[in-house]
């Protein structure tokens, strides 16, 4: 996912070593952590390994479904002989991830399974290397987790999954809120990211960005807040704010979209953008998961493209 909006790769000051060929197993190691810091587009391993702590303490039973997804769709890169470079920083490891967390998440542990998940996975991979090769090559937008929307998308039709995130019935309406339940709040929503609602799992993911990139860390806790704070403004549901359901796709918007706009508007347009799409696709009957994250930062993209090409036809003589 560290795709960034300007070209592939994560765009943080992290740089990892290379380690000698000779340690195989240390390396696949490696690129597996950096898929789960991809999630939040990162690539250092050791944000990755708080990712896979904070899914350990939020729901231990999700981890081997994200870990068979990681490693299914990370071999499959591998064998495909997709480059090297992409492969050591996690961007064929985290779309298999997460949908090894979707599925794990609404399907019990029977054979079918571990069956749907290496297949998921996989096809992830496949989707995303043509698509990388022609953002490289053609100037496409990135692609982001747009392979585990679309395979998530694809599961619910054939599986009959209910993906919608339901809120705890026991959440108090607004007026009542604390202060303690704000940012409980807030730390929920970067656990919804992945599909945790323990602020305790929350407060290990941002330990794990602010290991990764300070700035990025503070992004999403601006993103998880302004969610939280627009859905109740727009009289939505204040028992979805308080599950963070609203604070996620602002998350990964604002970490996106500061990673290369260094002023303040841009992300913060960015979380505006994904927080009002998100109503949009129950009005279409479909689970959002991460898409309105994703058509934020394709409309931004697309919007600063069409403005530089207006700027250089005035300019042209």
């Amino acid at each position: 996912m560290g795709e960034g909006l300007g070209g592939e790769g994560s765009l943080g000051t992290y740089i990892m070593p290379r380690l000698p060929t000779s340690y195989p197993a240390l390396q696949s190691l490696r690129a597996l952590l950096c898929g789960f810091a991809q999630i939040f587009l990162q690539q250092h391993p050791g944000c990755g390994l708080l990712v896979l702590l904070a899914i350990l303490i939020g729901a231990p039973e999700l981890l081997p479904g994200a870990l068979l997804g990681g490693l299914t769709s990370t071999w499959v890169a591998q064998r495909r002989g997709y480059p090297p470079p992409d492969i050591a920083i996690g961007l064929y490891g985290y779309n298999g991830i997460l949908l090894g967390l979707l599925l794990s998440l609404k399907l019990p542990w029977t054979p079918l399974l571990p069956v749907l998940i290496v297949a998921s996975a996989t096809l992830s991979s496949l989707l995303l290397a043509p698509w990388m090769r022609r953002m490289r090559q053609h100037g496409w937008l990135p692609a982001f987790t747009f392979p585990f929307v679309l395979l998530g998308w694809l599961l619910a039709l054939l599986a009959q999954l209910e993906l919608s995130a339901a809120p705890p019935a026991s959440a108090p309406d607004a007026p009542a809120l604390s202060l303690l339940q704000l940012i409980l709040a807030v730390l929920r929503g970067l656990g919804q990211v992945i599909f945790l609602d323990s602020p305790l799992a929350g407060l290990c993911l941002l330990l794990g960005l602010r290991l990764a990139d300070g700035r990025m860390a503070l992004w999403a806790l601006l993103g998880s807040s302004g969610g939280f704070a627009l859905a109740l403004f727009s009289g939505w549901p204040g028992e979805g704010a308080l599950a963070g359901l609203y604070g996620y796709n602002a998350t990964l918007a604002a970490i996106a979209l500061a990673q290369v706009h260094r002023n303040l508007w841009v992300p913060a347009l960015g979380i505006l953008l994904a927080l009002l799409l998100q109503p949009g696709f129950s009005a279409l009957g479909l689970p959002a998961l991460t898409m309105p994250f994703i058509l934020a930062c394709w409309l931004i993209r697309a919007g600063a493209q069409s403005w530089q090409q207006a700027v250089r036809n005035s300019a042209a003589p």
